[in-house]
């Protein structure tokens, strides 16, 4: 065999691996040329990416605001809806039950008060004195006042 590199059989995997070798040598002097500005642009792009993001998570939540504030109007509704119901059970029994003991109604009152009042004026109409004619007892007739006599009567 000959002692020259020429003469040398070739290896294609030292080849191989040679080529890898200086790629990698290519590519990290070229990093460091080009760093700052590959630096620079990355960061722009995270910085618009970051933008992006944040603004389709306002919009989420305010469209996660717009819902949550109409389903509390909408369980506030239906909750007051079920006060109202039951208030109304409520009052049903409790009128029952004190009709059941003979308590009278607010009606019933008011119109007893009403009949009352009626009866409490008509004996104060029956005891209040006649009023009386004292002038026309008492004092003398007056007289008649005189009419001219008519031709006839002379």
């Amino acid at each position: 065999m000959a002692t020259h590199d020429d003469d040398k059989p070739r290896d294609p995997i030292k080849d191989s691996a040679q080529q890898i070798w200086l790629a990698g040598l290519g590519a990290f002097a070229k990093m460091q040329q080009e760093g700052s500005k590959a630096f620079e642009a990355l960061v722009k792009d995270g910085a618009g990416l970051q933008k992006k993001t944040q603004q389709a998570a306002e919009e989420t939540l305010s469209q996660a605001q717009t819902r949550m504030a109409g389903l509390a109007s909408e369980f506030g509704a239906k909750t007051s809806a079920g006060w109202g119901k039951l208030e109304n059970i409520f009052e049903e029994r409790v009128a029952r039950a004190l009709e059941h003991l003979g308590v009278p109604s607010a009606d019933e009152v008011a119109a007893l008060r009403a009949r009352v009042e009626a009866l409490e004026a008509q004996l104060k109409a029956r005891q209040a004195p006649a009023p009386r004619k004292t002038a026309s007892r008492t004092a003398p007739a007056a007289e008649a006042p005189k009419r001219p006599r008519r031709r006839s009567e002379r």
